[in-house]
Parts: C-alpha cells; structure tokens; sequence
C-alpha cells in the first residue's frame, strides 16, 4: 500500500518539468524567508518534495542553488523592510502591540550580543529566520555583512535538506523493484532526517538559551534602573 502511495507521489512530482520544479522551490523559499509568510509557506517541505524526484546530481545542485538563492532573496526583502520602515514598525508595535514590542527589544539585544553568529543560527530556527532579517535591516549592521553570515546558513540549510530528499527518493528507486515495502525506506530516511533536524533546533535552543537569559536579566536592570530615575524625579519634584 505505502509503495503504490510512494510511486503516485514520485510520478506526480516527476512529470513536472525540471526547470519548473526548480523554479518552484526558489519561489517557496523567497517566500518562506519574507517577512511573516515563513509562517505559512513550508518552503522545507517543498524543497524534499523537489529533491524526491531528483535522479541526476546537475538537478541536485541546481535545486540546492535555487534554494539558497530563495532564501537569500526574501531574506534581503526583510532586510530591505527593516532599513527603509524598522523604525516605524517599533513605534507601531510599542503602540499596539506592546508584547511584540518587548519580543523585539529582546531580539536586537540578543543581535547586538551575538552579532553575525546569531543571523547564522537563526536560518536553523523556526520563525526566528523570518523576523531576524527585519531586526537586523533596523540596526546598524550592514548588508554586506549581513550577507556574509546568512549565505553560508543558507547554502548549509539547503544542502541538508536537497541532500535528504534525493537519498530518499533515490533509495526507494533502487529498491522498489526488490524489495516489497521499500517505500519505508523512503519514509525512514525522511523521518530520520527531519528528527535530525529536530535534535540539532533543540540543541541550537538549549545552547543560546543562557544568552536569552542574560538579554531578560539585562531588561529587568534596565527597568529597575528606569523605575529609581522615575521615583528619583518625583521626589526631587515634591521636595521642590
């Protein structure tokens, strides 16, 4: 039953034109790396869909390519939002979305700390690579070094999953002719690599966990330190 499943999935994704399918994982990724769609496309998803019917390793490296590529260009489109409206979207989001406001704060905090090694990381994280462009286009930080942290998370993301897919569909094809059930093959290669993924994210957290930390001790002096000038005024003011 899985192998006949396996085999209408292979065919479909198969009977699309190469180029297109190419195209198509580029668009998802421009898409998933823009500004809040990451939070509806699953741009990873398509990408191991893609790489299924990969059977020759040129695709392999073009869908890589076009992968990385998506991912750089809605990246830069958050960076681009960032530079021209950050400042604006801050007041917005102090106005009326006060909880967003505090989550953005953190963020640049946690930036301006870890600097490039916190845009590297961020790809590997879900949401966090969809807002961290915007944040850092707010900030001083430049393109051009922007760029040179995100491109190489990029060409790594996108290695990892274009790699997963093409073993996968290319293990079943193999096998499929030998082996009955060979589709959990397939099924065991994906889910291996997506609990793979799984582990490193948590680990990645855990990790980073202790310089979130620090970014919410340092808030809270920050408070402090406001409500004293607050209480320092206004006694100064009454004993006036």
């Amino acid at each position: 039953m899985i192998d006949d499943v396996i085999d209408v999935v292979l065919e479909t994704v198969g009977s699309i034109d190469p180029w297109l399918r190419t195209l198509l994982a580029f668009i998802a990724m421009a898409l998933e790396t823009s500004v809040l769609l990451g939070l509806l496309v699953p741009g990873d998803t398509v990408v191991i869909i893609a790489a299924l019917a990969v059977e020759e390793w040129p695709w392999w490296l073009a869908l890589i390519a076009a992968t990385v590529l998506g991912a750089i260009a809605g990246e830069s489109i958050g960076f681009a939002i960032g530079r021209w409206l950050g400042p604006r979207i801050d007041r917005w989001l102090a106005r009326r979305w006060p909880a967003a406001s505090k989550r953005w704060r953190r963020t640049e905090r946690y930036l301006a700390r870890r600097g490039g090694i916190a845009i590297f990381l961020s790809r590997f994280l879900p949401v966090a690579h969809s807002l961290v462009p915007l944040i850092v286009g707010a900030s001083p930080m430049p393109y051009r070094r922007f760029l040179a942290w995100t491109l190489p998370a990029c060409g790594l993301w996108a290695t990892a999953y274009a790699s997963a897919g093409w073993a996968a569909g290319g293990s079943y094809r193999e096998l499929a002719d030998e082996l009955h059930g060979a589709g959990y093959v397939l099924v065991a290669v994906i889910v291996a690599f997506v609990l793979a993924v799984w582990g490193v994210k948590q680990l990645v957290s855990r990790l980073e966990a202790r310089h979130m930390r620090e970014d919410d001790e340092e808030e809270r002096s920050e408070e402090e330190r406001s409500a004293q000038e607050r209480s320092a005024q206004e006694r100064s003011g009454e004993e006036r």
